[in-house]
């Protein structure tokens, strides 16, 4: 069966990572993405490397690692945005698109005549999501924003990283760009509830992403915990704040996460550690206790963690039903057997030559499946074929843009 989205195509004018992101989340869902790039360089993420994806004689290629993890399931034309005639040709692109998806900074696109106010202008129907650092309005709105720069703006790096006086303290990014991902999530989340309010209206909407905006609403639980206290949350590591034991523990060969998220799993870990002694003492009979003793617990749990191996203690607690796990490194967890029946690895044929491996859409629809099907493309793959089948452009026509360094 096609795709959720497979009745809507998307103009997709962004690049690096925030706004790719939406654009192929939308493209796992069936939808039609047609990426626009610059002529002979592409999207700035092409050049992010090594690593390199690798043809099928072993050789790196041109493909960045990071480029491919962003990209799945779209088609490539180029654009020279600079262009008068290229200008033309993705307005008119964009009269038979439902959506638009752009990150240049504010006012760049309307200089170009690819604003929302132009766009809308020959398609009033059309959704507009513009992605930047500090979005559309506000003293900041001009300023380039990127993910780390969100990260630590929004408080997110003050509660991330090992509390002061401990070993390695300090305040410490995500191990991921997780803002500009979390954004291209919202994004991905607007643009559906867009075409869904659409298709009850008719009418289309500009809709504003920001970086900063998305790292202050995933403070969450912490800025919640200011908001209510008035008293700002610090660094404490891999432990919670609120719920005691729920960390990491040293066991004789590495680490194990003891995850004991009320006072039933508490027992039952103390059962299966044999030590159940800790279930009587009063101090750490309810969670509340526990959190208020944490530091008169934590040690003498140290203490049981160290007498066994990390498999020997994931083995006891998984057989007693108390969620815990290793920390895995990135191969190991692509070797976990739920990893692998969640098909979360697959490979796809690739026009470089040989396959490009790939990281499944952790959405799954049991109606209507997602099209995991086609690879990230190389730069312009698809220029002639979109010029032609969507715009009705012939050989010459083509031939005579590239000529004038249009496309």
């Amino acid at each position: 069966m096609p795709g959720p989205l497979s009745h809507i195509r998307v103009l997709d004018l962004s690049r690096v990572l925030a706004g790719p992101w939406a654009g192929q989340n939308l493209a796992d869902m069936g939808a039609e993405v047609i990426k626009v790039e610059r002529p002979g360089k592409g999207d700035d993420s092409r050049a992010f490397g090594p690593p390199w994806l690798k043809d099928a004689n072993g050789k790196p290629t041109s493909e960045s690692s990071y480029y491919l993890a962003a990209n799945r399931g779209k088609k490539s034309i180029t654009a020279n945005l600079s262009h008068p005639e290229a200008q033309a040709m993705l307005r008119e692109l964009a009269k038979s698109c439902d959506v638009v998806i752009e990150n240049y900074k504010v006012g760049d696109l309307a200089r170009y005549g690819l604003g929302y106010a132009d766009l809308k202008a020959v398609n009033p129907k059309i959704i507009y999501c513009s992605v930047t650092g500090f979005g559309q309005s506000g003293p900041w709105a001009e300023r380039p924003g990127y993910d780390f720069m969100a990260q630590g703006l929004s408080g997110l790096m003050s509660v991330t990283g090992e509390p002061d006086g401990a070993p390695g303290a300090g305040p410490m990014r995500v191990g991921i760009p997780i803002i500009d991902i979390l954004t291209g999530m919202y994004a991905s989340v607007a643009v559906c509830a867009a075409l869904a309010h659409r298709a009850e209206t008719g009418l289309g909407q500009h809709l504003d992403l920001a970086l900063l905006d998305t790292s202050m609403a995933f403070l969450s639980i912490q800025g919640m915990t200011y908001l209510t206290t008035g008293e700002a949350p610090g660094r404490i590591g891999n432990t919670h704040p609120s719920i005691v034991p729920y960390q990491v523990f040293p066991t004789q060969d590495g680490s194990v996460i003891l995850a004991c998220g009320n006072d039933n799993l508490f027992s039952k870990f103390c059962e299966a550690a044999g030590c159940k002694h800790l279930v009587s003492d009063e101090r750490f009979a309810k969670n509340a206790g526990r959190v208020q003793n944490r530091g008169v617990l934590v040690p003498l749990l140290n203490e049981v963690f160290a007498q066994k191996t990390t498999k020997q203690w994931v083995a006891i607690l998984e057989q007693a039903g108390v969620p815990n796990g290793p920390i895995n490194s990135i191969a190991e967890a692509f070797e976990e057997e739920q990893v692998k029946a969640r098909g979360t690895k697959f490979d796809l044929p690739h026009p470089s030559g040989g396959s490009v491996p790939m990281i499944s859409s952790p959405m799954k629809f049991l109606g209507t499946p997602l099209l995991l099907n086609t690879a990230p493309p190389l730069l312009g793959q698809h220029t002639d074929a979109v010029l032609a089948q969507i715009l009705g452009h012939d050989a010459d026509a083509i031939k005579r843009l590239r000529e004038a360094g249009a496309i």
